[in-house]
């Protein structure tokens, strides 16, 4: 089985997917990364494709950063300047072949995720 990775946003303060909702995937090694890919969230808050498909799947250590300033401006109305949670970084290690799913609930003042299915 190859490995692979997927993300979703929801939207925790208003109870739906966020959609609209830039995400950029980085590889970390030691103090550097390294963009491998970016995508937007679609209207069920998912992307249309595995952020890291199969053939592209490499164990260690990677970053999800989640660009929610526009969102949380637009969809939620918060005016703050700067936001609290503008970008939300989540890194996070994938330690053998297998299916990863980080998803992000995501409000204003608060987030959290956890290894989904």
């Amino acid at each position: 089985m190859a490995g692979y990775l997927t993300t979703h946003v929801l939207d925790t303060a208003r109870g739906c997917p966020a959609a609209g909702i830039k995400i950029a995937l980085y590889r970390v090694a030691g103090d550097a990364r390294e963009k491998i890919a970016e995508s937007v969230t679609n209207a069920d808050g998912r992307t249309d494709a595995p952020i890291l498909p199969k053939d592209a799947f490499e164990v260690g250590t990677y970053e999800l950063v989640f660009f929610a300033a526009e969102y949380l401006r637009s969809e939620c109305g918060v005016t703050d300047d700067p936001l609290f949670l503008g970008e939300v970084p989540i890194r996070f290690g994938m330690n053998e072949e297998a299916h990863y799913h980080v998803p992000l609930l995501l409000s204003p003042y608060g987030y959290s995720t956890y290894r989904g299915s």
